[in-house]
């Protein structure tokens, strides 16, 4: 299905961020069926998965409601001529598919979440909350503008929403630039210091959920020096917020002189931190080296690719990842379906690198991976538990699926959006094969 036909058959909206509500109500059960190949994933002994959706390209970050209907952030990129919104799914008889696709909101986005009957969606400069009564697949009334005025452009403008039970809404404001040099992305370019970025973007931002027409201000920021984390959650089992970041890129293409290409590859760690308020985490100043296992001061501020300097003053990450796999989001597990290994777990979608496999020795990266967690860390490594996304590709270009949302169903099934080929994959344990992650 092409993208315009995807968007022309199901835009039921009278104006845009309106529509009328969907009648049908979604299925009770939900078929446990599995697709052959399992819709070209590699899963853990005893999984299987279904192709929840098709052809919903830039699929980015996902929500589910109770009642099981999903809801799909849309960009306007990678795939050109896709418009930018909304998409409901819900999967109306029960065979595990979404026959029921509807469309939403005036323009694109990657933040999506969903709280106690309320929908948040967030674009690039501002946040909006549609209020949708039980059961119901489409917003009936006009969205709410919760927080306008969010800092975009840049290098890295989208942004991830999350909503936790005490009315706090954090927003994800990615750095304008790989390493806040004078000139970005060039060789040798010294980086400024300090770095004005971090006054309005390179952080998370904090607002009042049930609150409108909010501003993005200085004394909202919540903590800073995050180059870009779009990959953010609550841990419910201690209601604070954690999240992945987007480490740095080019050390060697900017700096040769203290650098070499499988450096380049390999630096810097992708960073798992808990996010608290007031704390500094190191961008752009420092980088993690997964060899040193340190944070080492960045070469645009007189770092030699072994001085700590200043770094050792900025907070530690609770666990790191192969460089470049770019997490685009996370999922705390609390439900029952998966065996008690996955149980309170963490699962970790990451986009994947442009690194070629053969620089990388845990490979490229394109993958759904799984941490065991207990007591607000993680109690060991990682895990890859979906695989197969890249299918016979080797780069970002010709992968032919990538990993960016993560969902949890209501019956405690993982749901996977695609942003690449278009696929939203529900993903359920069958009760054979192994328990153990």
């Amino acid at each position: 299905m092409s993208s315009s036909l995807l968007f022309a058959c199901t835009d039921s909206s009278t104006s845009p961020g309106l529509a009328s509500p969907a009648t049908a109500a979604p299925a009770i059960g939900v078929a446990s069926t599995c697709d052959p190949n399992n819709g070209s994933l590699k899963l853990p002994a005893g999984f299987c998965a279904r192709v929840f959706a098709e052809g919903v390209f830039n699929a980015r970050q996902i929500a589910v409601t109770p009642h099981g209907d999903l809801y799909v952030a849309v960009d306007t990129v990678p795939n050109p001529g896709v418009r930018g919104g909304i998409v409901a799914l819900r999967d109306a008889n029960g065979d595990g598919r979404a026959e029921v696709r509807q469309f939403f909101g005036s323009t694109g986005g990657n933040g999506i979440a969903w709280r106690n009957g309320q929908l948040f969606f967030a674009s690039e400069t501002q946040v909006v909350r549609w209020d949708l009564p039980s059961g119901t697949l489409l917003p009936p009334q006009m969205e709410t503008v919760v927080v306008a005025g969010l800092t975009g452009g840049g290098d890295h403008h989208r942004k991830t929403v999350v909503v936790d039970g005490s009315d706090n809404l954090f927003v994800n404001i990615g750095s304008a630039t790989n390493s806040c040099q004078v000139v970005n992305r060039t060789d040798f370019s010294p980086g400024v210091d300090p770095c004005p970025e971090l006054a309005v973007r390179a952080g998370v931002w904090r607002f009042s959920a049930s609150g409108s027409g909010q501003v993005q201000s200085v004394a909202a920021r919540y903590a800073t020096e995050l180059r870009n984390m779009n990959a953010l959650a609550i841990d419910p089992g201690n209601g604070m917020l954690y999240g992945v970041q987007n480490g740095r890129d080019q050390l060697f293409d900017n700096w040769p002189n203290l650098y070499d290409a499988q450096d380049d590859a390999l630096l810097p760690s992708e960073e798992l931190f808990r996010i608290e308020a007031g704390k500094r985490y190191g961008w752009p100043y420092c980088y993690h080296d997964a060899q040193r296992q340190a944070k080492i001061l960045s070469p645009e501020y007189g770092g030699n690719a072994i001085r700590v300097g200043r770094c050792e003053t900025r907070e530690k990450p609770l666990a790191t990842y192969p460089a470049h796999w770019a997490p685009l989001s996370i999922l705390f597990y609390t439900g029952t379906q998966f065996p008690t290994a996955y149980q309170g777990g963490l699962f970790i979608a990451f986009h994947g690198s442009r690194f070629d496999a053969s620089q990388q020795p845990a490979g490229p990266g394109y993958i759904v991976a799984f941490v065991p967690w207990a007591n607000g860390a993680p109690t060991g490594g990682y895990q890859t538990f979906a695989d197969g996304l890249i299918g016979a590709g080797r780069t970002p270009l010709t992968a032919r699926h990538r990993a960016v949302g993560l969902a949890q169903g209501p019956d405690g099934s993982l749901y996977i959006s695609d942003d690449k080929g278009g696929f939203i994959w529900r993903v359920f344990y069958t009760g054979s094969g192994s328990t153990s992650p």
